[in-house]
């Protein structure tokens, strides 16, 4: 595995919503020394709705020696829209590569859910229960010819301006033609719907020849979140959308599991690179009375505020707002033993 590496969102825009409240460039130097340092990455995928933000991370990654995966996340957008974005993160992109950073530009996530136009609904929110609603067939079916028209034309755009290797984080929705891109990005949540074929799926992606990459893979913090993969914030999350249900039991040894499981796997494929998704989820703070934010999180973190009541002093990190989960020493451990 050439790429040893963890998702890092710099906050995106779901819903009009921020998933990062707070960017405080200081946080985000010291959290790449950690990453590079504890983690043992040797990659990062900094993902977002803001192109400075994503810059800004990207120096301080690149500072400490770390390859970077330039990963902006357009929400809400149109293909209008996210054209001159995609031209104007191909440039930020591009200023890094030739000040000697690696960078790989990652044009964009999973379009065919978090972008307008694909699906029916303006919003996120809306969209998401077309997957499980009557219509979910005849919704699905021109995902793919859509996207990869847009797709193309990105590309094709970007290329001129960008001269690094470019790739796309999709997911399976998506149904993309990897041709005009230098490597195959794959979000691959496993959970029981594909536990039966997620090897066989994933070595199907190698047929393209170009060096696979996972992009997003990970679970959240309560005991079965594994079952669920990719879906597990929904599953989590109560009818107002903020509050954890209150039937769940936290269980960080569930993503620890669930990474043991997987890394092996993509050890033997002969995947790339490796994203864990993700360092820390922002807008899911711990607590250790009450409802749990943190239970539907993905971060190997958790977060800490004036509500998470553990003592400054008695944190592993002083001074950084988040602790680490058991998965957090799990991929540590991993990443350690490919050095």
């Amino acid at each position: 595995m050439r790429g040893k590496g963890i998702h890092y969102d710099t906050g995106t825009f779901p819903n009009g919503d921020t998933s990062r409240p707070v960017f405080d460039p200081q946080v985000v130097e010291r959290d790449m020394r950690v990453i590079t340092e504890d983690l043992h990455c040797t990659a990062i995928r900094i993902t977002g709705g803001d192109l400075d933000r994503i810059e800004t991370t990207a120096r301080h990654a690149v500072a400490v020696g770390l390859e970077v995966w330039f990963s902006p996340f357009p929400c809400e957008m149109t293909n209008e829209e996210m054209l001159p974005y995609f031209t104007d993160a191909a440039e930020q992109a591009e200023r890094l590569r030739r000040d000697g950073a690696e960078i790989v530009l990652v044009t964009g996530c999973e379009m065919s859910l978090f972008a307008r136009g694909y699906l029916p609904g303006d919003t996120f929110s809306d969209r998401v229960p077309v997957l499980a609603g009557p219509d979910r067939e005849a919704a699905l079916r021109p995902l793919p010819h859509k996207v990869n028209a847009f797709l193309g034309e990105v590309v094709r755009t970007v290329r001129p301006v960008f001269h690094g290797p470019v790739s796309y984080a999709s997911c399976p929705l998506d149904g993309v033609d990897w041709s005009p891109f230098d490597i195959v990005g794959l979000d691959a949540f496993r959970g029981l719907r594909n536990a039966a074929t997620y090897r066989d799926d994933l070595r199907k992606e190698f047929s393209h020849g170009k060096p696979v990459a996972i992009m997003e893979v990970g679970c959240c913090t309560f005991h079965g979140a594994g079952d669920y993969g990719g879906a597990g914030w929904h599953v989590a999350m109560g009818p107002d959308g903020v509050t954890p249900k209150p039937d769940l039991v936290r269980d960080e040894s569930e993503q620890a599991r669930y990474l043991d499981d997987l890394m092996p796997i993509f050890q033997e494929e002969g995947v790339d690179s490796v994203f864990w998704f993700t360092f820390c989820g922002y807008g899911t703070p711990h607590r250790l009375t009450g409802p749990d934010p943190d239970l539907a999180s993905y971060g190997i973190v958790k977060v800490l505020d004036e509500q998470s009541g553990i003592p400054a002093d008695a944190r592993a990190y002083p001074g950084m707002p988040w602790e680490p989960k058991e998965a957090f020493h799990a991929l540590a451990n991993h990443y350690e033993a490919l050095r």
